[in-house]
Order: C-alpha cells, then structure tokens, then sequence
C-alpha cells in the first residue's frame, strides 16, 4: 500500500487526469479497473475517474510498485543557466528572451531551451521538484519566436498558469514591440485593420485589405518613434495576437522589418548585412477588467526591458 496526497499543484483537476499524469506507464484501462475494483482509493472510499481533487486529499493505492519507481534524470539540467529576469514572485517569472534563444524545445534544440532554462533554475532554487510535483511542470504562458526577443511570461504553478492564460485569451495583457522597418510609415501614428490567413503547409500568412472567407481580422497599432532617411524605430502595439502579425503586416503597408527574410525587402537587407528581423518585444502592461486571483498584485503594472539589441546587433537604450 502506498498513499499520496494532493498538493496545491495537482488540487482542480479530474482524478483520471491526474493518474494520467502521475503514472505515465500505467494503461488506461487497467487505471480505471483500479478504480472499479477499489485499487485505487480516495480518502478511503471508493471513487469516480471524473472526480475533481482538492488540495489535502489523499489517495491510496494497492497496485504494483513499478508504476511509482521512475528515474531521476532531468534534461532539464542539460540545459544553460543564462536567464535574465525582468521580474519574479511566487506565482510567475517576466523573462528577456534573447534573440538566438528558442522558447520549447524542437528537434535542433533538445534540450538548451527557454522552458528547460526555467525548470533548471527553479529546480536549483528549490522551488520546482519534480518527484513531488507529477501533474504540473512550470510552464510558458506565451511564446517569442527565436529570432526575436522580448518578455516571455513563465508561470510557477497551475492557478497562476490557468489565470495567466485565461487573461491572455480575454486581452487583458498589452504587448508592445520595437521594430525597426524599412523607409518611414505615413502618418506617424495609425491603428490598421486588415484580414489575416496563414498557410499551414508553408509557414506563411497573406495580408488582405479587404474581408475574405477563411481570414481573420487583424488590428495593429503604431507609432514612429524614430524616423531616419532610409529607416525607422516604430512602436508597436497588438490589439490581435496572430501568426507572424507585425511582419506580414507592416510588409503589406509597404514598411517591411530589416532582417525579414520571409516578408522582407532582400535588397534592403542585404545593405544593414542582416537576416533576422529587427523586433523586439519590449513591454508588457497588465490590464485586468476581471478578478485576477492569485494575479491580482500585477494588475496595472508594467514592465519593460530597458536595454537590448536587435539581431541585426542594433542597440536601443530606451
């Protein structure tokens, strides 16, 4: 016989998910004969798999022990220690992603990634355990792709994540950018409202003026901040979140980012010798028009990254 007992982390969620998670070699259907025949029981009786656990409730568990034996290797200490954190508390990390860094990990980056960097540092800090925490890894709540940087926001348990997340669904969170485009936008400050369609297939979106079947409106706010002959530093504020957004649509104003190999003027490119994009995202502003729980003391901050450069190693100091 074994116990365990729900902690903060793993409390919220249906039973089946959890075990799901907690024993990942243990089939599902011997999971729920478990539960059927009593093998598995919480607080002492028999229990439904779509029961929703409460911190402090404690499970028992007459199984085999191979299910609870797993090894104590973590990629995730593979992974660099570099981290340069904008802000921190109990619940979430503000993190300035460098250009160069990517967020999750892929089949090029195993393990040196954002989210391994994160796990790294909160399990040195003592405040990550894995052999505790089963169902809940500390988790990214937005991503940045690798050749831009910015605020990423990380959360360190499962309400901030659910919170966090929901906030973002609702637009409660504004996300500023700084890009440097080619020429300079007229007039200096515009709010744009176009129709956005990706093509999965090739990674790519197209720009519309005009409604289409299959595209979704897209809103994007800017403003030059400075104007140069050839060049400008504009700020860009995202009222929608869609793929490769500021790109395709500042390239379909006529104002595509130095660097952008995908939307971007090649020529234009070739004269600054670059090949990632100039954008950055440098500010995030919280903006809460609902309960925040445990988000509430974010509410009306904002942070933002002072310093930084570009891919194209242009220096802004803000």
């Amino acid at each position: 016989m074994r116990q365990l007992t729900i902690n903060k982390n793993d409390a919220g969620q249906r039973l089946d998910k959890y075990l799901s998670k907690r024993f990942k070699t243990m089939p599902k259907s011997l999971m729920y004969k478990y539960l059927r025949t009593k093998y598995i029981k919480l607080n002492g009786k028999k229990v439904q798999p779509d029961v929703f656990l409460s911190e402090g409730d404690v499970l028992t568990f007459y199984i085999r022990d191979e299910f609870f034996e797993e090894k104590k290797s973590y990629d995730f200490l593979k992974a660099g220690k570099e981290l340069s954190i904008v802000y921190e508390d109990d619940n979430i990390l503000l993190i300035d992603k460098k250009v160069g860094v990517i967020c999750h990990q892929d089949n090029r980056y195993d393990s040196d990634c954002l989210i391994m960097r994160v796990l790294r540092y909160l399990y040195e800090k003592g405040e990550y355990d894995p052999e505790k925490d089963k169902s809940f890894t500390p988790a990214l709540c937005n991503r940045i792709d690798r050749n831009t940087g910015g605020i990423v926001i990380a959360a360190k348990n499962a309400e901030a994540l659910r919170v966090m997340n929901q906030k973002i669904r609702d637009n409660e969170l504004h996300k500023y950018y700084l890009c440097v485009v080619k020429g300079v936008p007229k007039p200096e400050h515009a709010v744009l409202t176009a129709y956005h369609h990706k093509d999965e297939a090739a990674n790519t979106v197209d720009i519309a003026d005009q409604p289409k079947e299959g595209y979704k409106e897209v809103v994007t706010e800017y403003t030059v901040l400075i104007p140069s002959s050839d060049r400008s530093v504009c700020e860009i504020l995202l009222h929608t979140g869609r793929t490769h957004q500021i790109r395709a649509h500042m390239a379909h104003i006529g104002h595509p980012l130095l660097g952008d190999e995908k939307y971007g003027d090649q020529r234009f490119n070739a004269k600054y010798h670059t090949k990632r994009q100039a954008l950055y995202s440098y500010k995030l502003e919280f903006a809460f028009t609902s309960p925040a729980g445990c988000l509430e003391n974010l509410d009306g901050k904002c942070f933002t990254v002072d310093s930084f450069s570009f891919a194209d190693k242009t220096h802004i100091q803000l």
